[in-house]
């Protein structure tokens, strides 16, 4: 008869849904990926298995999230796996770390945080330095966490204004070919900055700043012989840049400001043949003192849990594909 490994942990009624998540769903994927049995037995969980270590880890996870409830936090099902991941890594104590760090609240109240030890460099290195880019796959709170601690940094006085701005570059289709304005032409290629400004600063708050040029929303060509100084600048959709005109953004910045650069290196909608602004800083700046890089990963992806599998196979996909590129360019037959 195999032997049986218990430990219970305590768990205050007002908080056991929430930890359970809905139809037990939370519970059900920690008892899946470590082989245990989890009940609830007065007013706590007791954690049954045979391999004392999968009880362990099982029992230390939980208690992680029953911290992150007690700090108020609705547990989703990224909480959940994120856990998971670091508790593989022996590092799931991290996770209570990671969300006492609070960057600013939306209007609605919502508390914006790094929610991976990813993001969490990130938002330290973008305290800590100058210029920092932020590199990763889509969904992982690049452009979000930068608009964030813009926006605070605003409020604190700490910088005089905002600009936002990103390069127009057409996926698949043509400028020329949309309805209006020039204005009307490019707001498209700006929404997602839009987008985050109304949820963090909300709508008034973000149209009185507007108008009185505090806050600037605009395509890269509009930065062309400007010297930014005493602001917080974000460069969102990085990889879509010329050499030339990453060389000519870097060099409007002034003094008192920071920059915060953000791009994914395999979603480029440049001609092909055409160079990345974004490869050749990565390659040329690495080096410099007061430039951080931070290189985000599918395990930082914040999004629905389906957006974190999908990342991870195009990820695993374009390894392959790189492999047999590399082989057949040595003579060798794709197997």
């Amino acid at each position: 008869m195999d032997n049986k490994f218990e430990r219970i942990i305590e768990v205050p009624a007002e908080h056991m849904r929430n930890i359970f998540g809905l139809y037990d769903s939370h519970i059900k994927k920690v008892e899946n990926d470590f082989h245990v049995s989890i009940v609830d037995r007065d007013g706590g969980l007791k954690i049954i298995g045979s391999h004392e270590e999968n009880v362990n880890k099982a029992a230390s996870i939980t208690k992680q999230l029953v911290e992150l409830s007690k700090r108020g936090n609705v547990i989703q099902e990224q909480n959940v796996d994120y856990a998971i991941t670091l508790g593989m890594e022996n590092k799931e104590e991290e996770l209570v770390e990671i969300d006492k760090e609070c960057i600013c609240h939306t209007v609605s109240g919502k508390p914006v945080k790094p929610k991976t030890l990813g993001q969490k460099h990130y938002v330290d290195a973008i305290r800590d330095n100058m210029i920092v880019f932020g590199l990763g796959p889509a969904g992982t709170g690049k452009t979000y966490l930068a608009m964030a601690m813009a926006i605070t940094a605003f409020k604190n006085e700490e910088v005089g204004r905002i600009i936002l701005t990103r390069p127009a570059i057409e996926a698949g289709e043509k400028l020329g070919f949309l309805p209006g304005d020039l204005q009307s032409k490019v707001d498209p290629y700006l929404r997602p900055l839009y987008d985050a400004l109304y949820q963090i600063m909300g709508a008034e708050s973000f149209a009185k700043n507007m108008e009185k040029g505090l806050i600037e929303v605009a395509p890269l060509a509009y930065m062309r012989g400007r010297t930014l100084d005493n602001a917080y600048i974000i460069l969102d959709e990085a990889q879509n840049t010329t050499p030339a005109q990453m060389k000519m953004f870097l060099t409007r910045i002034g003094f008192g400001s920071k920059v915060v650069i953000t791009g994914d290196a395999s979603q480029k909608d440049l001609a092909p043949g055409t160079k990345s602004g974004l490869d050749v800083a990565t390659r040329v700046l690495s080096r410099i003192e007061g430039i951080e890089f931070c290189n985000l990963t599918s395990k930082d992806v914040v999004r629905h849990p389906l957006v974190q599998k999908i990342v991870k196979a195009y990820d695993d996909y374009e390894a392959k594909e790189k492999y047999h590129r590399s082989r057949e360019s040595r003579g060798e037959r794709k197997k």
